[in-house]
C-alpha cells in the first residue's frame, strides 16, 4: 500500500496525460488531495490509538493505597468518576468503556476499599465484584453462660476500655433500645436488672467503633435469632399459658441450678412440677443471684433475706431472671421432661449430676447418699 501510494506521488505530468488523456493533470491533483486526506486520517486514528491505549495503562505506582468508598445505589458511571477522581484510573471515560466492552460493573458491591494507584482494570474490577471491601478493626469478647448483667457488664467494660456503670445503666433502664420492645422487656420496679435474661451468652465479633447502645442491642438481637431458631416457638409458649419474660425465668434457673446438659429439661419439670403444687421452689441459686456472689454452703441467715427473688421465702417464680440463660436452658424450659419428682439435690462425687426425688423422705435420703459421696471422693 505504501509502495503504490509513493508510486502514485512520484508519477510525473507525461505519464497522467499517458493513462488518463486530457483530464490527467486536474485527476492527479484530486489524488494528491485524497491522499492528503488519508494521510491525515491515518494520523487521527493513531493518535487515537495512542490515546486509548495510553489512558487504559496503570497508573503509575506512588505513594500509598487509596481508601475510597463506593455508596450503596452508585452506579458503574459513578464509580468509574470516583476512581478517577481518587487517582486510581487515568480516565473514567475509558473506564466506563471497558466495564461496556466486558459487559460487568453490574455487580459491583458498595462498601469502603482500598487499591493503589497502578491496579490493572481487571483487578480492580474482581475487587469490586467480590467486595473484598477493607476490614474493619474489630472487637472479639465472649459472654459465657450463666453471667448475670453485671458481669456481663464487667466483661464489656473489660474489652471495650469503658466504665462497666456505662453498660450497667442501659442494662437496668433499657430505655432507647429497639429490642426492649421487640422482645416485650417489662418494666418492673421489682427487677434489679431490667435486662437479666435477655442478654444472650454467645461469642461476638463486632466493628471497634461500636456504641454501647449498639453493643447491648446486638446481645439482645441474638437472643430474637435464638429463639427464632426454636421450631414453633411462640405457639409453644402459648400453649404453655406463659410469657416470653417467664419462660426465660425458669430457663435461668435451670441454668444457674444444672450442669449436665440432659439433665436440664428433667430440673425444668421439677420446677413446673412444684409451681403447679404451689410449693415454694427453694432454689439456692435465687438466694446466690441476691447475695451477689457464689457461696460454697448456704447459711440460715441467708435463707431468711427479705427479697421477692427469695424463693425461700416466697412461693412461684422471682420477679425475673436471675442470670442469661443459653439455648439448652431455654429449650429446656420450653419442653420439660415430665416426671412425679418434687425435689432434687447436687451429687457430690464431681460428675456434677443431680439425686432425684418424688417425696421429702426420698430427699432426705439421697441428701444423705450425696453426702458419703463427697465423703468418698475426698477420701
Amino acid at each position: 500500500m505504501i509502495i503504490f501510494l509513493k508510486y502514485l506521488l512520484n508519477l510525473n505530468e507525461y505519464n497522467f496525460i499517458f493513462i488518463v488523456g486530457k483530464r490527467g493533470v486536474g485527476l492527479k491533483s484530486a489524488i494528491r488531495n485524497l491522499l492528503i486526506v488519508l494521510l491525515l486520517l491515518i494520523i487521527a486514528a493513531g493518535g487515537g490509538i495512542w490515546y486509548v491505549w495510553n489512558g487504559m495503562k496503570p497508573v503509575e505506582p506512588s505513594g500509598s493505597a487509596v481508601t475510597f468508598t463506593v455508596q450503596k445505589g452508585m452506579g458503574s458511571s459513578e464509580i468509574a468518576d470516583l476512581l478517577e477522581k481518587n487517582g486510581i484510573i487515568r480516565s473514567a471515560l475509558l473506564f466506563k468503556g471497558y466495564l461496556k466492552w466486558t459487559n460487568e460493573g453490574s455487580q459491583f458491591k458498595a462498601g469502603t476499599y482500598s487499591a493503589a494507584p497502578g491496579a490493572t482494570y481487571d483487578n480492580l474490577i474482581a475487587q469490586l465484584n467480590a467486595g473484598d471491601v477493607v476490614k474493619k478493626e474489630t472487637v472479639v469478647f465472649t459472654i459465657p453462660e450463666g453471667y448475670t448483667v453485671e458481669q456481663i457488664a464487667d466483661r464489656l467494660a473489660q474489652a471495650w476500655g469503658k466504665e462497666a456503670s456505662v453498660f450497667l445503666s442501659l442494662m437496668d433502664k433499657g430505655e432507647g433500645l429497639k429490642e426492649t420492645e421487640v422482645l416485650g422487656v417489662p418494666q418492673d420496679q421489682d427487677l434489679r436488672h431490667r435486662l437479666e435474661g435477655y442478654l444472650f451468652p454467645e461469642t461476638y465479633e463486632l466493628v471497634k467503633g461500636s456504641t454501647p447502645q449498639q453493643i447491648v442491642e446486638k446481645l439482645m438481637d441474638e437472643l430474637q435469632k435464638k429463639l427464632d431458631s426454636i421450631p414453633d416457638w411462640q405457639t409453644r409458649l402459648k400453649e404453655r399459658g406463659m410469657t416470653l419474660h417467664e419462660l426465660l425465668t425458669v430457663a435461668s434457673l435451670v441454668e444457674r441450678e444444672v450442669v449436665v446438659d440432659s439433665e436440664r429439661p428433667l430440673v425444668a419439670g421439677v420446677i413446673y412440677n412444684r409451681l403447679k403444687k404451689g410449693q415454694k421452689l427453694e432454689i439456692d441459686a435465687t438466694v446466690q443471684y441476691l447475695l451477689g456472689r457464689q457461696k460454697e454452703r448456704l447459711l440460715y441467715k441467708d435463707l431468711e433475706i427479705k427479697s421477692p427473688y427469695n424463693t425461700y421465702r416466697n412461693t412461684g417464680l422471682p420477679p425475673g431472671p436471675i442470670c442469661n440463660p443459653g439455648l439448652a436452658s431455654i429449650k429446656a424450659a420450653l419442653a420439660p421432661e415430665a416426671s412425679d419428682y418434687y425435689f432434687y439435690v447436687t451429687k457430690k462425687d464431681g460428675t456434677h449430676t443431680h439425686l432425684f426425688a418424688k417425696t421429702y423422705k426420698e430427699h432426705l435420703s439421697n441428701v444423705k447418699k450425696s453426702q458419703q459421696g463427697a465423703k468418698e471422693t475426698s477420701s
